[in-house]
């Protein structure tokens, strides 16, 4: 994950409150659209308009705006990607306390939908008979705020394996076939961490490519992160689960040396993949497709059905309508074609962007997905078992993404930048949960 400013995450939500308060919003809402790709208004009115989309990533959404605009002609689609979340965050906070400037459609990722729908009124409801159903039951609960309303519609979910480099495997005598791995890696922490000390026992390659990684995926095992059920905030003081996982993901990084010094999202993570920068990662559907683009040309990629605790879901987004477009009705209808499950199947044979539509999930078109980039590995049917397996839906609340940073800013200073002592670097995140008031 990309690294904050601590200093604006103490300010920038409550500023941004200020903001939305001092400006106006209208809320317009309509039903999703048919069913067929056509809008329920731009389609067949004869009104030619352009929609924007707002992205993060890989969503696999390239193929399927020239596929929708095929389906209707008069709706010109452009997409806006920006290279990580937190950059997508920052221009969605910003255009939204000035009042304009966001898109038709806003993706927005889980782990700071909630902080923002304390202000669900600056959205459009979406809300709509043709999509009660569609997803799985925890995914529409994640974008329904207390009254009610429906504010994002669901794109993937992240369930975890691990994908590996199996030359790198074989050169350390390591087994390399996946059922093998799976085996080696085990489905505990400390089985995949003994893993890498053998690995590196025979190797110069790092065994994983980022401690903020490893720190991301234990802690989203964990019920109650920072924020207890009713989302008053746990003191981070007082947060020995959170202490835990920051001591446990240092001891791997640091003292045994397991981790390459890098931050995920970061220009020297990026240029890791074409030099041998690491032999294994924590991979989400969502990723597979990152992996594959910076690994361009680089053999070997392969992943294992196996995740270290049991199973774990990082990630997952949600498409939303901000009140500012100008063209609610069809935006709407382009996000509901966008998550119907035909799509979201063609969205993770492009990207690898998992689908969280109940339908999606038992179609023999999802589970007979192979990929070729990780020697053909049987994607589909791995991510629905790695699914299936994650038995925690951590409760995120309004408080989840700003204490999250704090955290991982620790770890970066520590097992990155190399600035800071476990101790010294954790006291800072003390005094920046200070300020954060909360």
């Amino acid at each position: 994950m990309g690294r904050r400013n601590r200093s604006w995450l103490a300010v920038g939500v409550g500023t941004l409150g200020l903001a939305l308060v001092a400006s106006g919003c209208s809320s317009s809402s309509s039903d999703a659209g048919a069913g067929d790709g056509t809008s329920s208004e731009g389609g067949g009115s004869g009104e030619k308009i352009t929609l924007t989309v707002a992205t993060f990533n890989e969503f696999g959404y390239e193929g399927l705006i020239d596929e929708y605009m095929q389906l209707n002609p008069n709706i010109t689609v452009e997409q806006k990607k920006a290279a990580t979340s937190n950059e997508a965050r920052d221009n969605l906070n910003t255009r939204l306390a000035a009042g304009s400037g966001l898109s038709d459609i806003e993706a927005i990722e889980v782990d700071w939908l909630p902080e923002l729908m304390q202000y669900s009124d600056k959205f459009v409801d979406l809300s709509s008979p043709d999509v009660e159903g569609r997803w799985l039951d925890w995914k529409t609960a994640q974008a329904t705020t207390p009254d009610g309303m429906l504010m994002g519609y669901g794109t993937d979910i992240g369930p975890e394996a691990v994908c590996y480099r199996s030359d790198l495997f074989a050169a350390a005598g390591l087994p390399t076939d996946r059922d093998e791995v799976a085996t080696m890696l085990g489905d505990t922490w400390d089985s995949y961490f003994a893993a890498g000390k053998e690995f590196m026992a025979k190797s110069d390659v790092p065994w994983f490519d980022s401690p903020g990684a490893i720190y991301q995926a234990m802690i989203n095992q964990v019920q109650n992160a920072y924020e207890n059920n009713d989302g008053t905030p746990i003191p981070l003081a007082d947060n020995t689960e959170a202490r835990k996982v920051y001591d446990s993901v240092l001891q791997a990084s640091v003292t045994d040396g397991l981790s390459a010094p890098l931050s995920q999202w970061s220009e020297d993570w990026t240029n890791a993949f074409q030099n041998d920068g690491f032999a294994t990662m924590l991979c989400p559907g969502w990723m597979l497709g990152v992996i594959e683009g910076n690994a361009a040309g680089v053999t070997g990629w392969d992943i294992a059905d196996v995740f270290p605790g049991g199973g774990g879901n990082w990630g997952g987004s949600f498409l939303t309508v901000p009140t500012q477009s100008a063209h609610p009705d069809e935006a709407k209808a382009l996000a509901a074609w966008l998550t119907a499950p035909e799509q979201q199947i063609k969205a993770f044979k492009d990207k690898g962007t998992f689908p969280s539509q109940v339908d999606a999930l038992s179609s023999p078109d999802l589970l007979s997905v192979t990929n070729p980039f990780f020697n053909d590995a049987p994607t589909g049917q791995i991510l629905a078992n790695r699914a299936a397996a994650v038995t925690v839906a951590p409760f995120k609340g309004p408080n989840y993404f700003a204490i999250n940073t704090l955290v991982q800013d620790a770890i970066t200073r520590v097992a990155v930048d190399q600035t800071d002592d476990a101790n010294s670097s954790w006291d800072k995140a003390l005094t920046g949960f200070q300020e954060l008031g909360l």
